[in-house]
């Protein structure tokens, strides 16, 4: 497998995280991390796991260029893509992991996950991060 993007997720302790940066000058969280983070005076953060969601919708027909998806619609499977907001840091937008997509409601509870979504020229499948439901009394 292989990250759609370099410099996302780290590995911590307590599993993957995003990586995202802190501009104490404006006192504002970041994401993605900036390449010239450390020219720009910011610095990198570990982003919370948890989340809640706070809006979303469902992509019902494959969208156009750059997406690294199933391109034909009779083949393209519906997904969420959604808003979860990190308290106290930041909202990103991150595609959801479900199918049941009637059970997603704002302000549910959200844990980071990764999602293979494609594959590259080579077949390698293509990962990138998500959040999906947090189950009932815990952290998936």
């Amino acid at each position: 497998m292989k990250m759609v993007a370099e410099g996302l997720i780290e590995e911590t302790p307590n599993g993957i995280a995003l990586r995202g940066g802190y501009c104490s000058d404006r006192q504002k969280y970041l994401f993605p991390l900036p390449e010239r983070y450390e020219e720009e005076g910011i610095d990198p953060v570990t982003l919370k796991q948890e989340g809640t969601l706070w809006s979303y919708t469902v992509q019902r027909f494959p969208p156009k260029d750059p997406f690294k998806g199933e391109r034909d619609p009779a083949a393209f499977q519906p997904y969420a893509v959604g808003y979860v907001e990190l308290e106290d840091q930041i909202i990103v937008e991150a595609r959801l992991k479900t199918q049941d997509f009637d059970a997603l409601t704002i302000g549910a509870p959200m844990s980071l996950t990764l999602l293979e979504f494609a594959a590259d020229q080579d077949g390698t499948p293509l990962v990138t991060y998500a959040f999906e439901p947090t189950p009932a009394g815990g952290v998936s």
